[in-house]
């Protein structure tokens, strides 16, 4: 193999693994660049359907963030903004965005900050609110834990993981504050008002958190959802995963392209090394 050609493909195999670490280092915690926050949005109302959300800034009316058929349980990825005011709109799916949104609201994000948007409450009162998250790393060997109730079928609920109570009589469409809990596998239990508790296996990474969504399921009952809000060293963020009924959300993972660069620059230098016994060293990529 010619040698320019050889020094590409070692050029493209490096910048592959490049990409490859950095998107994975993107994804293990959500990092502003300075003079800018993060902003997500959710989806929390039982009986409003999907809904088509944008994002615009107050002072740059042009810059828009689309998330269209967003459904009830699903919290968006945070997006890293420049500081400042942004209006947060809804309409139902599919609606021309140039019309007037069936609710919006303001909410200004500080640089250095992190929010939420979330729809909340019945069809009939729904509202937007605006949540402040708390994405400290908590005390070594622990985990940070909030809960939202977002089942309109439990009026109000007990919350405890692993033995430590998290919330009590936490009533529909209400958020807990952040609660510090020893990190592994634990046992999240649930006591709904005047009902018996139920429990349920849970992992909990120390450096992480978490909130727990309580949901109305399809078909009766509730469900539970866990959220990676803030990940720990090492650990990289699948989105929410709901517990006892399978996952809800798709990995975010790295983007193939870096991925296909890296391979095929790989296969074609290995087609050109000579036949010969070769030790391999085992790597290991930083995540996070």
């Amino acid at each position: 193999m010619a040698a320019p050609i050889r020094a590409l493909l070692v050029t493209l195999l490096c910048a592959g693994w490049s990409v490859v670490g950095l998107s994975a280092a993107a994804a293990a915690a959500p990092v502003e660049a300075p003079g800018t926050g993060l902003l997500r949005v959710a989806h929390l109302s039982p009986d409003t359907p999907s809904v088509d959300v944008s994002v615009q800034s107050v002072s740059s009316p042009g810059a828009v963030i689309s998330l269209p058929g967003v459904g009830y349980g699903t919290v968006s990825a945070y997006r890293g903004v420049p500081a400042g005011t942004y209006a947060v709109s809804i309409r139902g799916t599919r609606t021309d965005p140039a019309a007037p949104p069936a609710l919006s609201t303001t909410v200004e994000v500080a640089a250095g900050t992190a929010r939420t948007v979330a729809a909340v409450g019945q069809f009939a009162d729904l509202r937007l609110t605006v949540l402040d998250e708390d994405l400290v790393p908590p005390p070594p060997g622990q985990a940070r834990v909030r809960v939202v109730a977002a089942a309109a079928s439990v009026d109000a609920m007990d919350v405890s993981l692993g033995g430590t109570p998290v919330v009590t009589g936490l009533g529909f469409a209400r958020t807990s504050e952040v609660v510090d809990v020893p990190a592994g596998q634990v046992d999240l239990r649930i006591t709904p008002a005047g009902g018996a508790p139920t429990g349920l296996p849970v992992e909990v990474r120390a450096g992480s958190v978490y909130t727990v969504l309580v949901l109305d399921r399809s078909g009766g009952g509730t469900t539970v959802q866990m959220v990676l809000d803030a990940a720990a060293p090492g650990v990289v963020p699948v989105g929410g995963v709901e517990t006892g009924a399978g996952g809800t959300a798709a990995g975010r993972g790295v983007p193939p392209l870096p991925l296909v660069l890296a391979g095929t620059a790989a296969a074609l230098l290995l087609t050109d090394v000579p036949r010969r016994a070769r030790r391999v060293r085992p790597h290991r990529d930083p995540v996070g």
